[in-house]
């Protein structure tokens, strides 16, 4: 369960959300979605949590930036 203050890092990013730097979850919206800061004042984009993993789409940005993946700090992720 995501909580307010988690930190994740980001392990696919773009200009908004580099690879290797962790960022802090802000509000939570409900358990599939919730405000991630970018590190830059009070910038934030929507994340969403399912069984793809942890991203944020920039689905109508998708000609000049990529989606941004991510895992949460202390939890191990496994590939199959």
């Amino acid at each position: 369960m995501m909580r307010t203050g988690d930190k994740l890092i980001c392990t696919g990013g773009n200009v908004c959300y580099i690879q290797g730097e962790t960022y802090t979850v802000g509000k939570l919206v409900n358990e599939k979605y919730f405000e991630l800061m970018t590190g830059s004042t009070d910038e934030h984009w929507y994340v969403t949590k399912d069984n793809e993993g942890i991203y944020v789409r920039f689905s109508s940005m998708k000609d000049e930036y990529s989606d941004a993946w991510f895992i949460q700090v202390g939890i191990k992720s496994y590939c199959a």
